[in-house]
């Protein structure tokens, strides 16, 4: 039992499972503003979370398999499942496998255009693996396939696009962008040594933090828009305050002099998420 429980608790380990909460609580918000037309079922919200949980699983493993190899030779990552040995490649792919069939029968469980979707999801959060090994926006691709949550919400309730779930979507791209720009300022020295590309190895750390206030400063810019777009009550507009607070005090945690705080930087984006998703709902319910 203790060992079956430690096999679980690696899997989770190295998906970081507990970062669905970046996610997942954007996916909830789409759904939410989608539900004033017509309404949710809880059949649509058990598979839009199985779908949402079960796609960024898939994603991880399949990152954690494409960095194997980088991820042993970088200090910051070598005690990693994957290099370390806790879990072996094999398992990991496994592990990827059954993730991905969830996505796609969660897909299909929500509603044909969502299953004819699938693989182009799924394109987008495997491909965000290798873009580091070819251009410097693989900030901005990790940030698509994290939006591929609040889109792919909205599909499942309404069966089309709609300019809201773009928007909200545009949003957590430049969001995601933002805080894993901060993030990757970490290897910066590490990424030009290998010849990988980020933000940071481009542009050099003090530029990077900037970049990254401008990223957070267009995605407060584009969920005011949402404001604008989706008639809410005027709660909303002080959780988009409360997010650009959050935001405002994760840049001042982190320096280019100083990036010992970055993980709890990078930490309070949890906090982003589930605000957003705690005024966003109110908001439309009070509407």
């Amino acid at each position: 039992m203790t060992t079956a429980f430690g096999q679980v608790a690696a899997y989770g380990r190295m998906i970081r499972f507990s970062h669905s909460v970046f996610a997942l609580p954007f996916a909830l918000t789409s759904a939410v503003l989608a539900a004033r037309e017509g309404g949710v079922t809880v059949h649509q919200l058990i598979w839009i979370v199985v779908a949402m949980v079960a796609a960024r699983s898939a994603a991880m493993g399949f990152n954690r398999l494409a960095d194997h190899a980088i991820d042993a030779r970088n200090p910051r990552t070598a005690g990693r499942e994957l290099p370390k040995g806790v879990l072996s490649r094999g398992e990991a792919w496994v592990f990827v496998a059954i993730s991905t069939a969830a996505f796609v029968l969660a897909a299909a469980l929500l509603n044909p255009l969502c299953l004819a979707l699938s693989p182009v999801a799924l394109l987008i959060v495997f491909g965000y693996s290798y873009t580091k090994h070819f251009t410097a926006a693989s900030q901005l691709v990790l940030g698509l396939s994290l939006a591929v949550a609040p889109v792919g919400a909205w599909l499942a309730i309404r069966g089309r696009f709609g300019v809201v779930a773009l928007v909200l979507g545009a949003a957590v791209v430049l969001w995601v962008a933002g805080f894993d720009t901060i993030y990757a300022c970490q290897d910066a020295d590490f990424d030009r040594l290998e010849g990988l590309r980020s933000i940071p190895a481009r542009l050099g750390v003090p530029r990077a933090l900037v970049l990254a206030r401008e990223l957070h400063a267009g995605a407060i810019l584009l969920l005011i828009v949402l404001y604008r777009l989706a008639p809410l009550h005027p709660l909303y507009l002080a959780g988009v305050a409360v997010v650009a607070g959050l935001l405002a005090w994760e840049h001042t945690l982190v320096r280019a002099d100083d990036l010992s705080r970055v993980m709890q930087a990078f930490n309070l984006n949890g906090w982003v998420s589930l605000g957003y998703f705690g005024f966003t709902a109110a908001a439309a319910w009070l509407a």
